[in-house]
């Protein structure tokens, strides 16, 4: 007779048991930075991917690949216009991601489209990538008040600049739609300086302890503005601190986009049906400076950042891509040319000058306007009327 084998309730438990492996395994990141492509494109045999028992990834079909790279081309290519932007006075300031589009790339394509993005100042990339149109984006940047797109079209939260506070809304979004029995992922985004904030961990706390499918994405560059890692943290890694709050974590080489789609694809098909949180951490590199107000040459050598432009993200995928025979001289020109017609788009858009209408000074601030508000822009409205019928 067949003895029938419950199924644990407990979801740690209930995957670990898929993968074979104890919950302590289960939880724990790899021993090994999960990195699948080396710096010069080649694809490493197994025994060098960093994988073990129950961290096995396999490698992404090549026409996800391929789509994959386009959008780094494009994210690559918008970042390198937008500094240029800020340069020309165009744009009040622009928090580079160049080095670090793989991350976002990645982050974007592993949702369904129902999935929510929370991303951070820095991930312009990410939101472009889940479909909100570039010039959206950027708007924000050269200080339009209404943010440049409507978070609920997309699925995907504003932009701001508080620190971590995005998290909490991404176990907000996450806890509510788990109350409305909704298939609904999230994936928070932030930073290695994140991790030290309050707001991380009440993030991790609550959606560990109410089991809510959230995918914690920590980018760690290696400096939060100029405070190095070695200075916020003294735990083995970022992915450790997953342990403390009941959840899984991983480790993945930030620079490889072809770890990052398979690392984050299960992450959140693991959120997903196990509604429960993973943390992921990528290890990556800011190569330009924090924001074009930042001088990052008073706390990081030239050496460092000629080391990681050898890892650059974009390369590396060309040169495996390449080797593999998926990408010829013909799409790399047709990816190009559509890099730099976004380029070109978002220029000429961010060049057109910003009707503005002074009395929008005094809407939205009440649902219902104040006597005093009234009364301002009553005379604002006489005063604007007068310029306009002056000689």
């Amino acid at each position: 007779m067949s003895q029938t084998v419950e199924t644990p309730e407990d979801p740690i438990l209930r995957a670990s048991q898929t993968f074979g492996i104890t919950p302590e395994q289960y939880m724990l990141p790899a021993r090994g930075e999960i990195r699948m492509v080396d710096p010069t494109g080649r694809l490493l045999p197994a025994e060098e991917q960093g994988t073990e028992p129950g961290h096995e990834y396999p490698l992404p079909a090549g026409d996800v690949l391929l789509g994959a790279y386009e959008k780094l081309v494009v994210g690559r290519r918008v970042n390198d216009q937008n500094s240029a932007l800020v340069r020309q006075g165009r744009m009040a300031v622009y928090p580079s991601s160049h080095g670090q589009e793989a991350c976002q790339v990645a982050a974007a394509l592993c949702l369904k489209e129902g999935d929510w993005l929370f991303p951070t100042y820095r991930d312009t990339v990410a939101v472009m990538t889940k479909g909100v149109r570039p010039l959206d984006v950027m708007s924000i940047f050269r200080g339009e008040w209404h943010g440049g797109y409507d978070p609920h079209e997309h699925h995907v939260g504003i932009q701001s600049t508080p620190l971590t506070t995005q998290l909490l809304h991404a176990v907000g979004v996450a806890h509510a739609a788990k109350l409305r029995g909704e298939d609904t992922v999230v994936l928070a985004m932030c930073g290695d300086g994140a991790t030290s904030e309050g707001d991380f961990h009440e993030a991790l706390n609550f959606a560990a302890v109410f089991k809510l499918p959230v995918v914690f994405f920590v980018q760690n560059n290696g400096y939060a503005i100029s405070v190095p890692l070695s200075q916020q943290s003294a735990a083995p890694s970022l992915a450790h601190k997953a342990v403390g709050y009941g959840m899984a974590g991983e480790r993945v080489d930030g620079n490889d986009l072809v770890a990052l789609l398979a690392t984050l694809g299960r992450a959140v098909d693991l959120a997903r049906s196990e509604s429960e949180p993973l943390l992921v951490e990528a290890h990556t590199y800011r190569m330009q400076a924090h924001t074009n107000a930042d001088d990052a040459t008073r706390y990081r050598d030239d050496a460092e950042v000629q080391e990681w432009i050898a890892k650059d993200p974009v390369t590396r995928m060309r040169a495996y891509l390449a080797g593999e025979g998926l990408l010829d001289d013909a799409a790399e020109q047709r990816i190009a040319a559509a890099a730099e017609d976004v380029a070109a788009a978002l220029r000429d858009g961010m060049n057109a000058d910003v009707q503005v209408d002074p009395r929008e000074l005094f809407r939205h601030v009440y649902t219902e306007q104040t006597p005093q508000l009234a009364e301002q822009e009553q005379i604002l409205a006489a005063e604007l009327a007068r310029e306009e019928t002056a000689p």
